[in-house]
């Protein structure tokens, strides 16, 4: 099974220079907890709900005030829509990534997949378990410096 099979199509993105408020109203109106950052069809980033609250709300900005560029990651992990979807699976592994963006032949954005994605074509099945575990692995705590 291919990636276009089971991704979510008609993407939303947002201006890298769009504020954190409209960021927040674009994921509540989608149902969605991340948006590719995108300037002139070029992907500039990724932001996601947790990115607006612990780089911008919990170190005191205003989110009216904060650009998404700001906050957003910009190490973007992505796929094409042919790959398979244990390609996919073994990309969020290696990264620890929920979602990748998908692009098409001209490397233009087409679609997104996220685990959800992944278990239901897989429906829960080994390989999505494995996904998941691998995805879930907690981070190296920072070494305390004495």
């Amino acid at each position: 099974m291919n990636l276009k099979d089971i991704m979510s199509r008609n993407v939303q993105v947002i201006a890298p220079d769009a504020n954190l408020v409209e960021a927040a109203q674009c994921m509540k109106d989608l149902g969605v907890g991340g948006l590719p950052v995108c300037s002139d069809d070029r992907i500039q980033g990724f932001v996601t709900d947790r990115d607006i609250v612990v780089r911008a709300i919990a170190d005191g900005k205003n989110p009216s005030e904060c650009k998404v560029s700001d906050v957003m990651s910009t190490d973007v992990f992505w796929c094409y829509e042919d790959d398979s979807v244990e390609d996919a699976g073994r990309k969020m592994e290696e990264n620890q990534i929920r979602r990748l963006l998908v692009l098409d032949s001209n490397k233009k954005l087409c679609g997104i997949v996220s685990l959800g994605d992944i278990a239901r074509a897989q429906h829960g099945g080994t390989f999505t378990g494995e996904v998941l575990e691998r995805v879930s692995e907690p981070a190296q705590p920072a070494q305390p410096t004495i």
